[in-house]
């Protein structure tokens, strides 16, 4: 569907796997069953971290913002791609498009500086652990939180507002099964340089600054490990970031796998709409429990959680 001029972009078209119509069905179950357990097991996170009160700390306290992220982030995708693999419906309102945009760059960049704030609270917790409280206080804490959310949210304000402004004459066909930058971009007539730009150059700076932050931090860390005497207490001092580890190596990973292997033949471009699919929706359902599984007080407040709303329910019978 062409369309001549921005006055006449009324939708965006979804690509997404319409060229796959059999495996249609499945992929609606399989990723609603995914998204499902993505809500229950971050939603649990958040429970426990809640009601135990020894897990009031900086540490978690950063998880349960990692938590609410890993909550938002596929919700501002998932529901729309189910829509549309149930009904096969693709279209999306050009407003619909520019909201969607705009809250996926924003908790997706969000989640990119949290995961640098918690290599930092894990650094100084092992690098300066005498000095931890002094410099993870609550009000630091907060403040940090803050920081990253409202940088995501407003490199993406600035992005979308870029990213719209172009005019829209080509095609309103979205090769991928959400709206995202790249693709959106692509179908501009207009020049796209200033929008091109500014996604290299700010959101390169922003995003490059928060991976060399996680680097760092970590460089620092398996340093001040390998210098402990004691292989118990390497051990320990290891398994206090192994999860966090984990979950930024997760991260990044699915992210450049994503993102750096574009090709243009149609048998890879839905391999990369698959990959981004499952991106999307794969790294929130695992961080929960690589938490769960690795965190001998995160398994503990959660058995506790479960064990009392199963008591609660007998109680009530």
């Amino acid at each position: 569907m062409d369309v001549g001029n921005l006055s006449t972009v009324t939708q965006f078209v979804l690509m997404g796997l319409s060229d796959l119509p059999r495996v249609r069905l499945p992929l609606f179950v399989a990723f609603a069953a995914i998204y499902h357990i993505t809500l229950v097991g971050n939603g649990a996170i958040l429970l426990a971290l809640g009601t135990e009160r020894k897990l009031h700390t900086p540490m978690y306290y950063l998880l349960a913002n990692l938590s609410l992220l890993d909550i938002f982030c596929p919700s501002a995708t998932v529901p729309k791609m189910l829509h549309d693999l149930l009904t096969g419906e693709h279209s999306i309102s050009f407003l619909g498009c520019a909201v969607q945009l705009y809250f996926l760059v924003a908790l997706a960049g969000s989640e990119v500086f949290l995961l640098a704030v918690m290599a930092y609270d894990r650094y100084v917790a092992i690098c300066f652990p005498l000095r931890y409280s002094l410099i993870m206080t609550r009000a630091h804490c907060v403040q940090l939180v803050c920081g990253t959310w409202a940088a995501g949210f407003l490199n993406s304000l600035l992005h979308t507002v870029s990213t719209f402004r172009l005019s829209f004459c080509k095609s309103n066909l979205v090769n991928q099964y959400y709206c995202d930058i790249p693709q959106i971009v692509a179908l501009s007539c207009s020049s796209t340089y200033v929008a091109e730009m500014l996604v290299l150059v700010v959101g390169g700076m922003l995003g490059i600054s928060a991976f060399l932050s996680t680097l760092a931090s970590y460089v620092s860390i398996i340093s001040t490990v390998l210098r402990i005497p004691s292989a118990a207490g390497k051990r320990k001092a290891f398994s206090t970031c192994a999860s966090h580890l984990l979950v930024v190596c997760l991260f990044y990973g699915t992210v450049l796998f994503t993102y750096m292997r574009r090709s243009s033949s149609q048998d890879s471009l839905s391999r990369d709409r698959l990959v981004s699919m499952l991106y999307g929706v794969i790294t929130p359902m695992l961080n929960p429990l690589i938490y769960s599984l690795r965190n001998t007080e995160v398994k503990g407040a959660l058995r506790r959680v479960l064990c009392g709303g199963a008591r609660a329910q007998q109680a009530g019978r």
